[in-house]
């Protein structure tokens, strides 16, 4: 009886061809928007080109980056095989044909943009749901909810486009945030303390250091997705402002209490402190834009989008990356440089928010921060990711 056939490399794990399309669409994101805005490069997006690139920022470079994690932790969580061969070539082909209707909107029917671009996150809630259901795993059903209500999120953008109305298109990139905070909240809420802790008892130390509470933990992913109710309420913003300035104070709680501080030898952890560390700095300065006139409404979007949402990705891949293709946790050479190129990113952009820097040399230097980080990502990571794992064993 001859073995069953194993599927190729990059088809192995959902991990391997999401996180690999999401280093690659990083960089090309941000390379076409910087053409568009100082290159005189054409976007054929058929709608207001500040909408389609927050769309592809939130809707497009995220839900590969989550799909890669989900569907490989999923198999930690509940012992489930993995979703490999044709199936998660269909799934990556239903990604990649979402952003080829994103790119030529302005030469396709309204309809078949709408159709294509909403079909990946409500396909992947359902296959996440159905094995997550399949085998009792009731702790993670939020992180499926969570995409339902992101699937919703990129409803109203379509709707906004399409019935060019900009205000409707502003509410969803804010819920659009809120979402995505909240899954970073939950996510990197639980690997962050549990990496911390391992490492330090096998450095000798210890793991107790890492403190933490259940209790804050909810109250924590409380005050978070309280956010999304608030920022509905259009008509109060100083409502919104409240509960972001106190979700911002929880999760620095939160945050210090797993003792960043004692990972600075280790990168791999730092960077994720580090990009955990920015979802409080977003949040208080949403929180004080009702109540400080000097700060645009959006001068947030970028301290969670660059900071936090981009870092947190960068940060969760190259060590995925790694574990999961059965290779030592330790970065390879020269892969610090995505970590500070990310965070140069993230600086230079929030800078440009505050007015504290020239609009034009920010953003460029912003954008080379990001293409730095991204680059070497996808090539310091293109052959971990399509070779077979170090170990020998399948996945």
């Amino acid at each position: 009886m001859t073995s069953p056939q194993r599927p190729p490399v990059l088809l192995a794990f959902a991990f391997r061809p999401f996180f690999l399309l999401t280093g690659l669409y990083g960089l090309l994101i941000v390379l076409a928007w910087m053409g568009f805005l100082f290159g005189g490069l054409s976007l054929p997006v058929g709608m207001n080109p500040m909408q389609w690139h927050a769309h592809e920022m939130l809707m497009g470079l995220v839900p590969p980056a989550i799909a890669g994690f989900l569907l490989t932790a999923m198999c930690n969580w509940t012992g489930a095989p993995p979703l490999q061969g044709r199936g998660l070539l269909a799934l990556v082909v239903l990604w990649i044909a979402g952003r080829v209707v994103m790119w030529s909107a302005g030469v396709l029917p309204g309809w078949l943009v709408f159709s294509i671009d909403m079909a990946f996150l409500p396909v992947l809630a359902i296959y996440a749901g159905k094995v997550l259901y399949r085998y009792g795993n009731k702790r993670n059903f939020i992180l499926v909810g969570l995409l339902g209500l992101l699937t919703l999120t990129n409803l109203l953008m379509h709707l906004a486009a399409l019935n060019h109305r900009p205000l409707l298109g502003q509410v969803a990139e804010v819920l659009a945030l809120d979402l995505i905070a909240v899954v970073l909240v939950v996510v990197a809420g639980r690997i962050t303390p549990a990496f911390t802790a391992n490492w330090l008892r096998i450095q000798g130390q210890n793991p107790a250091a890492v403190k933490r509470s259940e209790a804050l933990d909810r109250v924590t992913l409380a005050a978070t997705l309280l956010m999304i109710p608030a920022d509905l309420i259009t008509g109060v913003p100083a409502l919104g402002g409240v509960v972001a300035l106190v979700a911002a104070a929880l999760n620095l709680v939160r945050l210090v209490g797993w003792a960043g501080w004692k990972t600075l030898r280790e990168p791999l952890l730092w960077i994720l402190h580090l990009g955990y560390l920015w979802i409080p700095v977003a949040l208080f300065i949403k929180g004080l834009t009702p109540f400080v006139d000097q700060l645009l409404p959006t001068s947030w979007f970028h301290a969670m989008g660059t900071g936090a949402i981009a870092t947190l990705i960068l940060g969760v891949m190259t060590r995925v990356a790694l574990g999961h293709t059965g290779r030592p946790l330790k970065l390879p050479k020269l892969a610090v440089l995505i970590y500070l190129g990310i965070s140069l990113a993230a600086l230079a952009r929030v800078l440009v928010t505050f007015n504290l820097a020239d609009y034009r040399l920010g953003l460029m230097v912003s954008a080379l921060g990001w293409s730095v980080a991204f680059t070497l990502f996808v090539l310091l990571y293109w052959s971990i990711l399509s070779s077979p794992r170090a170990d020998g064993r399948p996945g």
